[in-house]
């Protein structure tokens, strides 16, 4: 019986070195910059995004613009609502009281970013 134990106490400490060893590596071989904030139990980790640097140009290479407190610039009269999905053309229903979230230059360019039409 003695020698049985042994040999699985040794194949345990023997298993254990292998998974730090595997775990090591696979913490260099994947870098990302996502870290994990700590949650109460029972809950899991949630990942972190990294904030993007701020930089001192309002124009992104997609074909848009931020607004001014959700006034769009005269150059990208387009609205849009990222959390609806949709856009808004000047003299629209809508228009007028829409805070954008990004503005763009013509409704081809807010189709190309995935939005639609608002129905009015």
């Amino acid at each position: 019986m003695r020698p049985m134990v042994k040999r699985l106490l040794g194949l345990g400490a023997l298993a254990g070195v292998g998974y730090a060893v595997w775990r090591a590596m696979e913490s260099r071989r994947n870098e990302s910059s996502v870290t994990w904030d700590a949650q109460p139990f029972p809950y899991p980790p949630q990942p972190r995004q990294p904030l993007a640097p701020v930089t001192p140009e309002r124009t992104s290479s997609a074909g848009w613009v931020e607004p001014d407190d959700g006034v769009c610039p005269r150059t990208h009269p387009v609205k849009a609502k990222l959390t609806s999905g949709i856009f808004h053309v000047e003299g629209g229903a809508s228009y007028e009281r829409t805070n954008a979230d990004r503005c763009y230059a013509s409704p081809e360019a807010a189709e190309a970013d995935g939005l639609r039409a608002s129905k009015v």
